[in-house]
């Protein structure tokens, strides 16, 4: 694959708690430069990359971030509050509490209410695969497309692990014909790169990739 094609299904991240404004905006810059999918930024700083940046790059943000035990209701008004500020694409965190309590119907209401919260945006599902059973991560695929989401997404980045080939391959074999992949977390290299989107991932979160593709000219 050329890097053009590669940087395009990138959605480039800056999600650490140190996040300042300046390294923000320096994200942004790259992404708009070269022509990544989105910016995934903290929901702090989505009203600001919007005003400085308009619609250029596409703006992402998280919720739920990074544990998802938070209750329903300030994750639907986080979801709210982001597409207000200007975010186009949502990655929530599933709580994985109610997985391991066998309480799916919990895990598809909350899906079900956050994709009504942001209608018209793209939602992806952070399922955090690093702490699931190869049923869960199947049962989920089957509830992810229930409730109309438009990607799975393997991980936080902040887990125990991130993303493995053998899960986005696993949710290409489970997941609804309108289901993207997004894989996350550990994802550093061009033959990563290359090999996950082998395996069926539509996106890719990633801070490095921008770099490793464009080289030094990237940090210019």
């Amino acid at each position: 694959m050329t890097n053009e094609a590669i940087l395009a299904r990138i959605d480039h991240t800056q999600l650490k708690a140190t996040a300042s404004w300046e390294e923000i905006k320096t994200l942004c810059g790259q992404a708009r430069r070269y022509k990544t999918a989105t910016v995934c930024i903290p929901p702090s700083y989505v009203r600001q990359v919007r005003e400085e940046f308009g619609g250029d790059p596409v703006i992402a943000t998280v919720i739920g971030f990074p544990l998802g035990y938070s209750v329903t209701a300030a994750k639907v008004l986080e979801a709210e509050r982001a597409v207000l500020d200007g975010a186009a694409e949502i990655d929530m965190v599933i709580n994985i509490g109610d997985v391991k309590n066998g309480r799916f119907d919990r895990v598809l209401e909350e899906i079900k209410l956050i994709r009504k919260a942001c209608a018209g945006k793209v939602l992806k599902v952070i399922v955090e695969t690093c702490y699931l059973t190869e049923d869960e991560k199947i049962r989920l695929c089957g509830i992810v497309t229930e409730a109309g989401a438009d990607f799975i997404k393997t991980s936080t980045g902040f887990g125990s692990a991130g993303a493995v080939l053998d899960d986005v391959k696993l949710f290409r074999r489970h997941i609804g014909s309108g289901v993207k992949i997004k894989a996350s977390g550990g994802v550093k290299t061009r033959d990563d790169l290359e090999a996950f989107i082998a395996a069926g991932a539509d996106r890719i979160g990633t801070s490095s990739a921008v770099q490793l593709l464009a080289g030094e000219a990237a940090l210019a």
